[in-house]
């Protein structure tokens, strides 16, 4: 199962990649739970300085932009296996 970090504080852009992720969940049927962290206390911890952030199973994948649909599916199947 993925692991899904949308790291921000509730922006529309980090609103949008959450819509993205779960997207590209639902088409490519993939097990996957995604949670916001919106403590700005929280982002260094997860290497995280310009929002969002995207951190799949421990990686920090992500920031500062949203990625195009086709890299963020490559990147969540790739993670997967």
């Amino acid at each position: 199962m993925l692991d899904i970090k949308i790291i921000g504080k509730g922006c529309p852009n980090c609103e949008k990649l959450a819509s993205l992720c779960q997207e590209v969940i639902n088409e490519e049927n993939l097990q996957a739970r995604i949670d916001k962290v919106t403590d700005v206390n929280e982002f260094a911890d997860y290497g995280v300085m310009m929002t969002p952030g995207l951190y799949v199973n421990g990686k920090l994948l992500s920031q500062g932009k949203i990625p195009v649909k086709s890299t963020l599916k490559k990147w969540l199947e790739n993670t997967q296996e």
